[in-house]
């Protein structure tokens, strides 16, 4: 393989103001939103040539919908991931799951609900 296996992700809204509020908040990130027709996405700032996926908030009435139980889990990779779980009650989500050692040498995981509903993780070394 040349790339990892993910190349691009989106993550579901109903309210894009909202959303990027929350995530902005959280993460301290500036998201663009920008709207094709009855689409419209709050894009993730990415590093190009750097590790990791770029993705997207979504937002298309009729094809996205948020979800706290069912579907795959994204994980957001951070430097020492108790910084974001302490700013997302905050911000309006709420944590799932709380900072806890996957395994020895594994890192760390969390779980929490973004302001639309969505079951996402936070995952750091520390």
């Amino acid at each position: 393989m040349e790339t990892n296996m993910v190349g691009w992700f989106e993550i579901p809204v109903t309210d894009m103001a909202r959303a990027r509020s929350f995530y902005e908040r959280v993460f301290g990130i500036e998201i663009q939103v920008h709207r094709m027709n009855q689409l419209e996405m709050g894009w993730f700032p990415s590093a190009q040539g750097k590790p990791g996926a770029a993705g997207s908030l979504v937002k298309h009435e009729g094809f996205y919908y948020p979800d706290r139980e069912k579907g795959p889990v994204l994980y957001f990779s951070c430097t020492d991931l108790q910084e974001q779980l302490d700013r997302i009650p905050g911000a309006g989500g709420e944590i799932l799951q709380p900072k806890k050692l996957i395994a020895e040498g594994m890192g760390y995981m969390a779980l929490f609900t973004d302001t639309e509903g969505n079951r996402l993780a936070l995952y750091s070394q520390k």
